[in-house]
Parts: C-alpha cells; sequence; structure tokens
C-alpha cells in the first residue's frame, strides 16, 4: 500500500501578516492552507508544520515575539515541526528527509509563504531528492519586489515565475481542489 503524501505548510507565521511587509498576492492563500490542512487532518495524513526562525532580532519573524507563532488554524495536529533558519525546509531541525524517509513518504504536497521563496526552495530540493512533488500554487502566497534599480517585480510575477519554474521540472503545479481530490 502507497503511504499518504505528506503536506508540508511553510512558515504561515503571524509575521507574515504585519504591516511591515510590502504588498502581497492572493489574500485566499491562508484560507486554501487551512482547507488543505482540515482535509490531511480528517484523514489521518502526514503534516508536517515549518516554522522559518529569523537569526535577526528585528524580523517579524524572529523567535520570542506574535509574528513567530503559527497563524490560527495552521498550528493544530501535525506530525512534524520543522524549525528553520533558511530557505529549504530540508535544513531545518528536526531533519525532514529523515522523516520522511522513517516514514516512508515519496510524495510531499507544499503551500505556504512565500511562494518564491521558502516554498518554491523546498520544492526544488524535494524534486531533486527523488520525492514526487505537488505544488499547491493557490495555497501560497508572495510579497512584491523592489529591485536595486529601482524596477517593481509584483507578487504575481513572482508567482507565476515560481510556476514556470517548477512545473514539470520539479513538481506538479496543483490547484487547492486538485490536492484534496487527488
Amino acid at each position: 500500500m502507497t503511504k499518504p503524501a505528506a503536506l508540508i505548510v511553510i512558515d504561515v507565521q503571524n509575521g507574515f501578516r504585519s504591516p511591515k511587509m510590502p504588498a502581497s498576492n492572493n489574500p485566499a492563500c491562508e484560507d486554501n492552507v487551512r482547507m488543505l490542512l482540515n482535509h490531511w487532518r480528517a484523514n489521518g495524513w502526514p503534516i508536517v508544520l515549518v516554522k522559518h526562525s529569523s537569526k535577526n532580532p528585528a524580523s517579524v519573524l524572529a523567535p520570542g515575539q506574535d509574528g513567530f507563532d503559527l497563524q490560527t488554524g495552521i498550528d493544530g495536529a501535525h506530525d512534524l515541526l520543522v524549525i528553520k533558519s533558511v530557505h529549504s525546509s530540508f535544513y531545518g531541525e528536526p531533519s525532514l528527509q529523515e522523516w520522511l524517509e522513517a516514514a516512508g513518504i515519496s510524495k510531499v504536497v507544499i503551500c505556504g509563504i512565500q511562494t518564491n521563496m521558502c516554498c518554491e526552495t523546498t520544492a526544488r530540493m524535494a524534486g531533486n531528492l527523488g520525492y514526487e512533488v505537488d505544488f499547491v500554487l493557490d495555497a501560497t502566497r508572495t510579497f512584491d519586489v523592489v529591485l536595486a534599480d529601482g524596477t517593481l517585480v509584483t507578487a504575481d510575477e513572482l508567482s507565476r515565475a515560481t510556476a514556470a519554474n517548477l512545473d514539470g521540472e520539479f513538481a506538479k503545479v496543483v490547484t487547492t481542489a486538485q490536492a484534496i481530490t487527488g
């Protein structure tokens, strides 16, 4: 019997709701993540929650403050909690890869914040490590970026670029509805 996919929920923390953050896309992200979590929890399937622990004490994601905490509805039952201080969830503690291997899990479903940063990096690594990866684009969001030359790259542009980068190479890009219906 094939093990169900592990849902990996990346960095859905209060800090990303801070007014200090730039403009964001996909306001439905967190609701879609909660739908995925509810579905996984109702089926008793494996859930990995990931938190970013910034080494910068001024960051909205620094430990010891509200911004470090998971958002309401994300903070429920789970099988593994990974704390990381870099972009990839595979470089956190405890080891995501060791846990997946020990559990015999070969497929992961990725969602969370930020689409083009920690979510994309984790998906690329998972693909490179040989996992089957579904990337739930409408259950991710990111933020506008202003380049050094002053050019604005919108969150929507970054999200589309991530989908183009991942789909068919590192992952299959899917919607929340597709992830739930399998």
